[in-house]
């Protein structure tokens, strides 16, 4: 990352996700998750996982939606699943900000919309890849810093 980049913080909370990333929701389709399934996918691209949590941290930044500008990571047409299509992912740098603690360093996971086959998000939740954070819970008001030239916030409409 650019020691000039720009970064932005707004405002978020922790909201439950569809667990689907991490397992935890007991889909047979998806054996430990779809992260660890996608994990090997990426490393083999070069992108390595092994440095955060085998799930997502999915932040609803309502009243906002984001606007992708320009992700620094993206892999196109990524065959993960043996009966899924294949999908592309980004990934955008992110800081999560609590109160009292310094900010935790993580990527924004984002399966792209276009080629995702279910599970989808509102327009105000974004899914975070995250070392783990101790004592983080739904309802957590916590600030979300992102690059202004990956992402940008606006109010929805």
């Amino acid at each position: 990352m650019n020691a000039l980049t720009c970064w932005q913080t707004i405002a978020a909370r922790i909201v439950p996700g569809h667990q689907v990333a991490s397992g935890l929701n007991g889909n047979p389709r998806f054996p430990g998750g779809t992260l660890s399934m996608q994990t090997p996918f990426f490393r083999a691209l070069g992108f390595d996982l092994g440095k955060y949590h085998g799930g997502t941290v999915n932040i609803s930044i309502a009243p906002l939606r984001y606007c992708v500008i320009k992700a620094p990571t993206t892999f196109r047409q990524v065959k993960w699943h043996p009966t899924e299509p294949a999908e592309d992912f980004s990934f955008f740098d992110v800081q999560l900000i609590r109160p009292d603690s310094p900010p935790i360093a993580g990527k924004i996971y984002f399966p792209h919309p276009d080629t995702k086959p279910a599970h989808f998000q509102q327009p105000d939740v974004l899914e975070l890849l995250l070392p783990f954070v101790k004592d983080l819970k739904y309802g957590d008001e916590i600030k979300l810093s992102v690059p202004t030239d990956q992402m940008s916030f606006e109010p929805a409409d």
